[in-house]
């Protein structure tokens, strides 16, 4: 009997990506649950532990990333026709999508008044030890030195310096072209180590709603109830119902095509509340629907460390509501024109980073309203943060989508055909027999 030496076996396929994130989500909760009500201190140790070090190991390749992505990104726009055309496109949706989303954000805060019956007071709030201004935003921008911005994970600071030296290694032309192949090989080497720390998202997120659970309980929310709400409500909104009537209007795609190639990425952004941690999945999935290499590997990594929906415009116009009632403060048009101006302008302040506290500083400081409002909110911090991510990569990867629709550069085939993400594709070996 003779036996093929050429048979190829199917490894089992396993799980999906959203229901391995779904199967930790659950674990997570339960987990959260018993650590708290049977009060198991070392349950509640590890469950921290194990979140810790899986944002700790997104964090540890976010500066080298950010810089390099940047660089190569805008490299890349000489490889695009029309590159200044598609810059600015791309940054005036970034515009209008952040306006939009602020305009709700002000709409339910102003309706549903969070503020109102919470039982908090001026004296449970705390000034945060770092804060936002416009002349920290703007002097912040440019670094001292080449090496604080990395130790200190000053992404604004390593944006400005990659963009300073993409624009540099463009005007060099040829001579700068070792420096460009170094760049994009130690590029694809980053993100080839944070694709091997995305596939430990299940296991991350079982440590990060576990701690959740098992520190704030639910007796938080329940004190945030109206707050909690608004911030997951407005995000929504926009999540499912202006991102989805602009891809069907403005880039007359099909919204469910979208979500389906997209959602990967929400998932993963919702889990690790990072903007540049789930860039190289945003990046590969937003490929998948379509739209060009090279206009992706400029437009996301612009858009993890500036497109800040959830964080830059539904969050900061509640909340600055949520403090102004609190302290009670009356807040006129002027007022809320200027958050809307702070949404659009600010963004930059979060680049990308797990949290919204200096876009928060910044929009209470310019309307000049009590810092003591920020530690009002950071308790409840964590928990709104992972629907404002979610809600800031699907941005991410809207805006690219709707361009290059519009510019006539989308594979409109690739984007009606797309299944599931790469991490759920199954795996063949060839096995001798």
């Amino acid at each position: 009997m003779s036996v093929s030496t050429n048979t190829q076996f199917k490894l089992p396929v396993r799980a999906p990506f959203w229901a391995q994130i779904l199967a930790g989500l659950v674990l997570g909760v339960l987990l959260g649950w018993l650590a708290r009500s049977q009060d198991l201190s070392w349950l509640v140790t590890t469950l921290e532990k194990v979140g810790g070090t899986f944002i700790g190991l997104l964090k540890l390749a976010v500066a080298p990333l950010v810089f390099f992505a940047i660089l190569v990104s805008i490299t890349n726009l000489r490889k695009v026709n029309n590159a200044a055309r598609l810059a600015s496109r791309t940054l005036l949706w970034f515009m209008i999508t952040s306006l939009i989303a602020v305009a709700i954000g002000l709409v339910i805060g102003l309706v549903t008044n969070p503020g109102a019956g919470t039982g908090l007071t001026p004296a449970d709030g705390a000034a945060p030890e770092k804060s936002g201004s416009w002349i920290d935003f703007l002097t912040g921008i440019v670094p001292t030195d080449v090496i604080t911005p990395f130790t200190e994970l000053n992404v604004l600071q390593i944006v400005f310096m990659a963009a300073v030296a993409g624009i540099a290694a463009l005007q060099l032309g040829e001579k700068a072209q070792p420096i460009l192949t170094l760049s994009e090989s130690v590029l694809e080497l980053l993100q080839k180590a944070l694709w091997w720390v995305i596939r430990l998202a299940p296991l991350g997120t079982v440590g990060l709603i576990g701690n959740a659970i098992a520190t704030y309980g639910w007796d938080l929310i329940g004190k945030y109830a109206t707050f909690t709400a608004d911030i997951y409500i407005g995000c929504a909104l926009v999540l499912f119902g202006v991102y989805p009537a602009l891809l069907a209007t403005v880039a007359k795609v099909n919204p469910v095509q979208f979500f389906k190639g997209a959602w990967p990425a929400i998932q993963l952004a919702f889990v690790s509340r990072s903007s540049v941690g789930t860039m190289p999945l945003t990046q590969k999935v937003t490929e998948r629907l379509g739209v060009p290499k090279e206009y992706t590997s400029f437009a996301v990594p612009f858009g993890a460390t500036t497109k800040m929906d959830g964080c830059a415009a539904i969050y900061p116009a509640i909340a600055a509501i949520f403090v102004a009632q609190i302290f009670d403060i009356q807040l006129g048009v002027g007022d809320y024109l200027l958050i809307a101006f702070v949404s659009v302008v600010g963004s930059a302040a979060t680049a990308g980073l797990t949290g919204a506290t200096v876009m928060l500083t910044l929009t209470l400081s310019t309307l000049g309203l009590p810092m003591e409002g920020v530690g009002l909110l950071l308790a409840i911090d964590p928990i709104l943060d992972m629907i404002r991510t979610a809600t800031n990569v699907a941005g991410q990867a809207l805006v690219p989508v709707i361009v290059s629709a519009r510019e006539g550069l989308l594979d409109r085939k690739a984007y009606d055909s797309v299944h599931a993400s790469p991490v759920d594709e199954p795996q063949q070996v060839a096995v001798a027999a």
